[in-house]
């Protein structure tokens, strides 16, 4: 049986190992989900509320525990690690207080004779599978709204994070019944044996080329899926936005959790008259933060999860530098720093041919290109294959809107607004998904409708 290492990559030393799971693992966990689910559909959408609130409360008393085996494992800084936590419980308590609200049957048509009403029902077996850039919040994002709506779940987390995933088994498994709840653990290979099982649904968080090898994979069977994929955020900064007000939002925009977000601030577009300023203002920011050990509290930016993803994104810097790209600031690993660190850097004389621009940067990269008019921010805007996020600055409430809708993009936020939020939907368009994720909008795309016509 193969084993899994998990790495703490602020040392690249081992912490723990776990062994993988075998064909026949996944098998019978996939076996044990559909022996639950009549039971757990039967329950009720109140019965299923009231022990995922003990789920919630026993996570909220493992908060520390968590926070600091996702620093260790993911290498998210610490501070950021225990708002991760708090992030994902609110959005977990906020899919029960909303469960009953969002799952209540309709009524379409009524009369003396008749009663039309619309149901949402449960898939059945759901297949969820989530990366590990936010350990926690993914497994929220992913099976929360999936368990209350009665779905059973077989859940993969990412090799990168397994220890994160056993906790999660421990402590989701200490309140539900037996078979509701199933973890599966290994690489892509695991992952794609879990797809294959006999599921209903399959909810999957990750890249845009896995997500199409998802697709591709239950197409035959026409298995529904839900899809948070990849993105490459324009952030648009227009010539009268107050860059003193939004500086820290563009800022965190990009790197939070060491910028390896999915629909972070990836490339930045400035007015021509802005640019220096921006320039000045974010290199000023980066320099008064620390990179260090995540489990560090005084550590502003952690190591990138694993030395694979620091050599890409070494790669893709190399790309920018070698055809004509200037370095800012950083564009290197820090020295003296053994893990997988590389420094926040900021990039100019960007062309469209680079790497940074054409692939998603999954770290503490921005590239920065210049505008003149309104249309020409828009076509770059839209310059990419993906369309999660995106950002605009600028005061003129008018503008916002109408560059907003021609944003080929699931979700836009204005200024030092943000558009995550546990009423809205997380969605995308173009290659960064299909499906929608919180509030009725998550409910509906992990629930069957069903319309029943009867006789007064």
């Amino acid at each position: 049986m193969s084993k899994i290492q998990s790495i703490n990559p602020s040392t690249n030393q081992a912490i723990d190992e776990l062994e993988a799971s075998t064909p026949e693992d996944i098998k019978a966990k996939a076996k044990a989900a559909h022996a639950a689910k009549k039971a757990w559909r039967e329950l009720g959408v109140a019965g299923r509320i009231e022990l995922l609130r003990k789920v919630s409360a026993k996570f909220a008393e493992n908060k520390e525990r968590f926070a600091k085996l996702e620093a260790e494992e993911m290498g998210m800084p610490i501070k950021e690690a225990l708002e991760d936590f708090d992030f994902g419980l609110d959005y977990l308590n906020s899919y029960l207080d909303t469960g009953e609200k969002h799952l209540k049957s309709v009524v379409t048509l009524e009369n003396d004779d008749e009663r039309h009403e619309v149901f949402k029902e449960p898939f059945g077996v759901v297949a969820c599978i989530v990366p590990w850039n936010f350990p926690f919040a993914n497994w929220v994002w992913q099976c929360g709204q999936n368990l209350i709506a009665g779905n059973t779940v077989v859940f993969k987390h990412s090799e990168e994070t397994q220890l994160c995933g056993k906790l999660i088994e421990e402590i989701v498994n200490s309140v539900l019944p037996e078979g509701v709840f199933n973890e599966v653990y290994g690489d892509g290979s695991v992952g794609e044996q879990l797809v294959n099982q006999d599921v209903n649904l399959v909810c999957f968080t990750g890249s845009s080329a896995t997500g199409i090898k998802i697709r591709q994979a239950v197409a035959s069977r026409l298995l529904p899926t839900c899809l948070e994929l990849g993105g490459s955020a324009p952030g648009i900064i227009f010539e009268d936005a107050d860059i003193e007000e939004v500086a820290g939002t563009i800022f965190t925009a990009r790197f939070m959790a060491c910028g390896q977000m999915c629909d972070a601030l990836k490339r930045l577009i400035v007015h021509e008259g802005k640019v220096d300023e921006v320039t000045a203002k974010l290199t000023n920011l980066i320099k008064e933060k620390k990179i260090g050990d995540a489990s560090d509290s005084q550590t502003d930016f952690g190591p990138l999860v694993a030395e694979r993803q620091l050599k890409l994104l070494e790669e893709q810097v190399a790309d920018a530098v070698s055809k004509g790209a200037k370095v800012l600031i950083g564009g290197k690993k820090p020295e003296g720093l053994e893990g997988a660190y590389y420094e926040p850097t900021l990039l100019t004389n960007i062309t469209n041919d680079m790497r940074v621009w054409q692939e998603e940067v999954f770290g503490p990269v921005l590239p920065i290109v210049t505008f003149t008019s309104e249309e020409e921010a828009i076509e770059k805007a839209n310059d990419t294959k993906y369309g999660l996020g995106a950002y605009i600055f600028t005061a003129d409430n008018e503008r916002f809107i109408r560059v907003a809708h021609q944003l080929e993009s699931g979700m836009v936020s204005q200024n030092t607004l943000s558009y995550i939020n546990t009423c809205n939907p997380f969605t995308g368009y173009k290659m960064s998904g299909g499906g929608r994720e919180h509030a009725q909008f998550g409910f509906d795309d992990v629930t069957q409708i069903k319309v029943i016509a009867r006789a007064k």
